[in-house]
């Protein structure tokens, strides 16, 4: 099947599970598309598919680059489309997985992009007083004002470019690609959540933190990441675990 697999959609629906029955049918690899897990040690936080879950399917863009290493949807479109094009030169079907959506848009999508040279990470804003300063200079942009990532891109894209990151948009598609969108009932979704919360809790996730904080790491995936950011924050004495793990 000379195709592109996406499989996308929220935290705990289950895309890694998919991903490897997919693979397993239709003789595939998978390419990473979460933002977070191309980072090593960002495992627990992040539910990185472990070696046991991998089934000895291969896996690509995961563990690629350190914590403090700068890595932008740039970066990514080029490594994306290189694997792409090597994978289906194996015969073998490439298996997009994730939900970083912006990730997965620059990869098949016709964007133009350029290497980031602002790179401001805001950490001083909260993501209200972030949304205020884009409106400042971008007053009719439409955006999630509470994606932290998409904000602080738009920020440095309308200062490196004096135009709207909106401007660059396509509908433009490249590849001859299949698009599962999972999904499932908001109750029974959170359940899952809170559910996977309690066990990364178990598994260390606050030693896994620990690591970087005591090592004053304060990068993007570590100041930005859902799981970590709020770890750091119990970490700085802003809020109780308590309050940490409620937020994640």
């Amino acid at each position: 099947m000379n195709k592109v697999i996406v499989i996308t959609g929220p935290t705990a629906v289950g895309k890694t599970k998919l991903s490897i029955e997919l693979a397993k049918r239709y003789n595939g690899e998978i390419i990473n598309a979460d933002a977070v897990q191309v980072y090593k040690g960002l495992d627990i936080g992040s539910a990185k598919v472990t070696e046991e879950e991998k089934e000895d399917i291969p896996h690509h863009l995961f563990d690629i680059k350190e914590v403090d290493e700068e890595y932008t949807i740039y970066h990514y479109q080029k490594d994306c489309r290189k694997l792409i094009k090597e994978v289906q030169g194996r015969g073998k079907t490439p298996i997009l997985v994730g939900g970083t959506g912006l990730y997965i848009k620059a990869a098949l999508y016709d964007y133009k992009l350029t290497e980031e040279k602002e790179t401001n990470t805001y950490d001083n804003l909260t993501d209200e007083e972030l949304y205020n300063k884009l409106l400042e200079v971008d007053k009719n942009i439409v955006i999630d004002k509470n994606n932290r990532r998409r904000l602080i891109r738009a920020l440095n894209y309308y200062k490196e470019n004096n135009k709207s990151i909106n401007t660059n948009t396509t509908n433009k598609l490249l590849y001859d690609a299949i698009f599962i969108g999972l999904t499932t009932d908001r109750r029974i979704l959170y359940d899952k959540i809170n559910n996977r919360v309690d066990i990364m809790i178990k598994e260390g996730l606050l030693n896994e933190v620990k690591v970087f904080y005591d090592k004053n790491i304060r990068t993007k995936p570590l100041l930005n990441a859902i799981g970590y950011r709020e770890i750091y924050s119990y970490f700085d004495g802003n809020i109780s675990l308590e309050e940490a793990i409620d937020k994640i």
